[in-house]
């Protein structure tokens, strides 16, 4: 299998949800496994079924994280040479060439990828756009909804 990057901060966030699903998550369905069982028939016990569905999700949950964790190429940012070129991990300040807005994203891995808080894939039309280019330079973004150009302001290693 081949290695997926992952930044510092991405790896951090999977160890402690890992280690939520073991150490909380898991106990409290294996409480609830317990407690529907005493309820008797477990044909007719939705309490029991719910327990079960959630045990899955979470064993499946701790899987996929393992799984991701162990496949990683963890790169930290802060390592690299700050040279003004975009790169996976950096942060981005970019402004919308046709409308003058401004935006800012942050690289990361397909697994950390939250369009809400500024994070956008590495795979994403964006990234693949900014990606080697130098603060100053003009981005042609070509997207499903359309081509879009975002000069690059600013390039931040944190």
């Amino acid at each position: 299998m081949s290695r997926v990057p992952l930044t510092v901060q991405g790896e951090k966030t999977l160890i402690d949800e890992v280690a939520d699903l073991k150490n909380v998550q898991r106990p409290k369905v294996i409480e609830a496994i317990a407690v529907a069982r005493e309820h008797g028939d477990l044909k007719e016990n939705a309490e029991y079924h719910a327990a079960r569905e959630q045990q899955s999700f979470v064993e499946g949950r701790i899987a996929q994280i393992d799984a991701t964790l162990s496949n990683a190429q963890v790169i930290d940012v802060t390592t690299l040479p700050q040279n003004g070129r975009v790169v996976f991990g950096v942060t981005v300040d970019l402004v919308d060439e046709e409308n003058g807005n401004e935006v800012t994203y942050k690289i990361v891995g397909d697994d950390e990828a939250d369009i809400k808080k500024g994070f956008i894939s590495v795979n994403s039309p964006i990234a693949r756009a900014l990606i080697a280019k130098e603060e100053g330079d003009i981005a042609l973004v070509r997207a499903p909804g359309g081509e879009k150009e975002y000069e690059i302001v600013e390039v931040k290693y944190i």
